[in-house]
């Protein structure tokens, strides 16, 4: 297959697929381009009942035309295969979203962001580009650099999300069914191994299964026999929390905190107040009953 970078429109005819350049969406005629002031379309128009209403990008366009066909090749999997509409809307809303964002230069939030991001997928790209200095530039093997870049992430983040993320579903559903057994409170989650991505299966089954008390701990045993615990987030992506470990233990450690503390084999709590551990699954879940009383006070 040959690929061409060009505007020129009498190149453009004779191609089999165009992308992000000729001002035409029409995908009967594999025409992708949004860059037009007729273009308005996000997922949630292409495919209704999908809830994102960021305005698409060529990436975008592309994804939603064809990403369930690319996910199904990749992972060998069929289009009707359990989880597989779950699988192509994540990829979509972490990985193809932001993209789809940036490319039509809409901000994260509304306000001043604290500090810079500068290492995401686009910036890595824009980064390949020729300097400004080059008197010769030649923007091909930038384009090639790219194409490798991306295509190697985008591989990457498919297979985790199929071979980790998505099998974690029902790890998380089990624990979350179980909670009772562990406290009950229903507040406090275990999980048998440390390293599940728990966040966003917990927050979607939350409000699927209408729990009305909303789970604050996590605890688990992280791959050295560690235990931890660690709040939920308000959000998955969020670094507030529903409810921080104690405020008098946060930054301590070892003795120091054990003495504080009065909970036997406790190692550590973040500054932060996060996630802590301790030698012992008592001692954490221990660690997790007092914050959830000391969270009801602050």
């Amino acid at each position: 297959m040959l690929i061409f970078r060009t505007r020129d429109e009498e190149i453009l005819k004779t191609c089999e697929i165009v992308i992000d350049v000729g001002s035409v969406y029409d995908p009967v005629n594999f025409r992708f381009d949004h860059h037009q002031k007729s273009f308005t379309h996000s997922m949630s128009t292409i495919h209704p009942g999908k809830p994102w209403t960021t305005k698409l990008s060529s990436a975008g366009l592309v994804y939603a035309h064809f990403g369930r066909d690319v996910l199904a090749h990749i992972l060998d999997m069929s289009k009707d295969d359990e989880g597989f509409e779950q699988l192509y809307d994540k990829i979509y809303e972490d990985f193809i979203e932001a993209i789809d964002a940036v490319d039509n230069g809409i901000s994260l939030n509304e306000q001043s962001m604290r500090y810079k991001v500068t290492t995401t997928l686009p910036h890595r790209v824009s980064y390949l580009n020729p300097s400004w200095k080059d008197k010769n530039p030649d923007a091909w093997p930038a384009f090639q650099r790219a194409l490798a870049l991306v295509g190697e992430e985008f591989f990457d983040r498919v297979h985790y999300y199929a071979d980790d993320w998505l099998e974690s579903f029902n790890v998380v559903r089990e624990a979350m069914d179980s909670r009772f057994e562990v406290d009950p409170s229903g507040q406090i989650v275990e999980f048998v191994n440390g390293g599940v991505p728990w966040k966003d299966h917990l927050a979607k089954l939350e409000k699927s299964l209408d729990i009305e008390t909303p789970i604050l701990f996590v605890i688990f045993p992280d791959e050295k026999g560690m235990w931890r615990v660690q709040g939920v987030p308000v959000e998955p992506e969020s670094f507030a929390l529903r409810a921080p470990l104690k405020k008098e233990w946060r930054g301590l450690r070892l003795k120091e905190l054990e003495e504080i503390s009065g909970i036997p084999t406790i190692q550590f709590v973040h500054a932060n107040g996060f996630i802590g551990g301790a030698a012992e699954r008592e001692s954490v879940l221990k660690m997790a009953r007092e914050s959830i009383i000391s969270a009801k006070t602050e």
